[in-house]
This record gives structure tokens, sequence and C-alpha cells, in this order.
């Protein structure tokens, strides 16, 4: 008989929310969500509707997820080397019998409303067991610049859209028939795997190689070098015929960067002062004078300044960092 499977995905490092996300311990094992972890979140929420979880992770981090899998319920899959989302779903795929139903979560989404998750995602499988690849689109409320759009009709995908400028932004709100692409999938193991074949065959044969040779569900960093770095968006989504959306009213951010972090403080009484600043990481007095709209995060080792409209560019300079093999990574 088929199961429902909630294939998590880790592999990320939160590079737009450093210095807080490190590589030891990125954002989504950060307890920043009323004591909780964006980890820990999405595994408990997918609990009422899946069978069995799989947790496709970074070896450098996975021991943070062990405590929250639910046990004799699911499995690691640990990448020495994360080739990008195309090959992390293929893995987890190749664990499953072909009639597994996968529901693809990052782990990083900070979600509320529970029921209407649920009915969603119940949606999704019935939509999955038709052998479509289903993919969940948000409800804008805003102009959003972060966030890739979904262009749809009905159920039907019309594009693909990558980030917008602001103007951009805009006439999709105004448009009325786009949604942010929430990056949950849902599909057939055997049908995720057909198309990622047709598509990309090198990443389909390369990641079947390396799931083979894994050991106690850890894969050869030396084989998976030999993967192409794509995207399920590149590889699948934006190419195949059997693309399905469900427009979806549940509220959800993924959390990728200060600006929805500041928001979601902001409404749980994090403070703010009169000219909307906010101190994140430290109860150190801190006075904010002829500035407006910005986020002071202090660490231990670091600290960071950033206007909240500026939040997506933290990435660069982690990506500087990164550059100069900074050890404040």
């Amino acid at each position: 008989m088929a199961s429902i499977i909630n294939v998590i995905l880790s592999g990320g490092v939160g590079s737009r929310l450093w210095p807080l996300s490190r590589k030891a311990r990125p954002k989504q094992y950060i307890p920043l969500f009323e004591g909780q972890s964006l980890f820990e979140l999405t595994v408990a929420r997918n609990q009422g509707v899946v069978d069995r979880t799989i947790m496709v992770g970074s070896i450098q981090n996975v021991d943070l997820a062990k405590p929250y899998l639910p046990e004799h319920k699911s499995q690691t899959i640990v990448e020495a080397s994360p080739r990008n989302t195309a090959a992390a779903i293929a893995f987890a795929a190749f664990a499953c019998n072909p009639d597994d139903i996968l529901i693809v979560t990052p782990s990083d989404h900070l979600i509320e409303n529970q029921t209407q998750y649920e009915a969603v995602l119940k949606q999704g499988v019935e939509m999955a067991q038709q052998d479509y690849l289903v993919t969940f689109g948000i409800q804008p409320n805003r102009p959003e610049t972060g966030y890739g759009y979904i262009e749809y009709e009905d159920n039907y995908v019309l594009s693909f859209r990558e980030k917008p400028n602001l103007e951009t932004a805009k006439e999709f709100l105004k448009r009325g028939n786009f949604l942010w692409n929430s990056g949950i999938f849902c599909f057939k193991a055997s049908i995720y795997l057909e198309e990622l074949f047709r598509f990309e065959p090198k990443v389909f044969r390369a990641s079947k190689e390396v799931f083979e040779a894994s050991h106690h569900g850890v894969l050869s960093e030396e084989l998976s070098a030999k993967i192409p770095s794509k995207s399920i968006d590149y590889a699948v989504m934006e190419r195949s015929e059997r693309i399905k959306v469900i427009p979806s009213q549940f509220v959800w951010s993924d959390m990728g960067s200060y600006d929805s972090l500041y928001d979601y403080l902001k409404v749980k009484g994090h403070a703010v002062d009169s000219a909307g600043n906010m101190v994140i990481g430290t109860d150190k007095y801190v006075s904010f004078v002829g500035v407006q709209d910005t986020i002071l995060v202090y660490t231990e080792d670091a600290l960071l300044v950033v206007k909240k409209q500026a939040s997506q560019d933290v990435k660069h300079l982690y990506e500087e960092l990164e550059h100069g093999a900074s050890p404040l990574l």
C-alpha cells in the first residue's frame, strides 16, 4: 500500500540571515519562534497528514535535526556535498516505493492556520494520485520582491517568474492571477523520477549512482560532486506538462531574510522603537538616532546593521565572507 511521506529539505545555510545563521547552525535550527525552531515546526505540522518522514540534510547539521524527527517513522539521508533540490528530492524518491506520495517541504518556512494547511495538502495528495506534479501557490498580499511567482488560471500553471523588481511585483498584484511560489510540492515518487529522467538525465543518473552507493544513509562526497546542481524548479517544474498549482490561503513566509523575521517578531510583541528600528540578539541598550526601519543583529562575534528594505542584500555580504574564507561563517 502506498504511503504519504514528508520529504524535508534541510541543506541550506540561510545566508540572508547571517550572522544569526551559520553553517554549523543554519536558521532552521535556531529557536526564534516562541522557543521553537523552524525545523521543529516543519516536522510537527505535517504529522497529521503523512505516514513517514524523510529528512535530506547536510552532514554539517544533521545531528541538530535528529531530536525532532519522529522515532521509528523517519529516515535520514545525509548529503556530504549538497547538489541543490532536484538531486535532494531524487534521493528521497529513490528511497520510496514508486506509488508513494511525497510532500516536499523546505525546513525554513513559517506557516500558520494548520486546518487550512492540512486541507490544501490533502487536495494536493488527491491530484498527485492522478499522476500530476503539484505545487502550492500562496495568494500574495503585498508586492513582494523576495519571492518567485506563479502565473496561473484555475489549477493550471501559465508560467513561472523569477523574483521581480518592485514595479513588476506591483503589476503582478494588480493583475490578480499571480501566486507566490511556496517551494512546497506533492507528487508520486515514480512520476518525479520519470520527469527528472526526461528533462535532466544527467542529474537522474548521477543521483541514482550516489544513492545506490550510500552507506547507512550517508552519501559519497566524491560521487556527489558529479551531480549537476539544478533546482527542482528549473529541472522539472518549469518544463513538465504534468504541473498543477493549488492556490492557497494559509499564512506563509519563507523566513528567508530579516524583513520576514522583523515582521514576525513585531507581530509577536518584539520591541520596535518609534522609528521602526529593531534589535535582535541582545538585551543591551541600543539607541538609533536619525535612522528608521533599521535592524541591528547581535551575536558574540559579529554585528549586522541593515535597513529593513535592504534585507535581501545580506546574501551578498555572506558571499563576500565566503569568498574570503572568513571564520565567521
